[in-house]
């Protein structure tokens, strides 16, 4: 899919995907059931609900153009349901 750019792996997303909690980074138009569809169609799990929020990159200071914001989406799968692509 072109709209998920990479999985964000981190101290926290690591500790929250063992509450079966997932974080991606993502093109900043997709919307949340976009995001619930393709999780669920190609990973055959059943998401719970995903929360998004959009992250500002910090700005250079020689840098004269405006900083885009990412678009970051943690995916909350249900019980019993794991992503391969995460290991615990």
């Amino acid at each position: 899919m072109e709209k998920l750019k990479n999985q964000l792996i981190t101290e926290k997303s690591i500790r929250s995907s063992q509450q079966n909690q997932y974080t991606f980074h993502v093109d900043s138009k997709l919307t949340k059931t976009e995001m619930k569809n393709w999780i669920e169609q190609f990973s055959d799990v059943k998401v719970g609900g995903i929360n998004s929020s959009r992250v500002r990159r910090r700005k250079k200071k020689k840098s004269s153009s405006n900083s885009k914001s990412i678009k970051k989406m943690i995916a909350r799968l249900r019980a019993n349901y794991l992503i391969p692509l995460f290991l615990n």
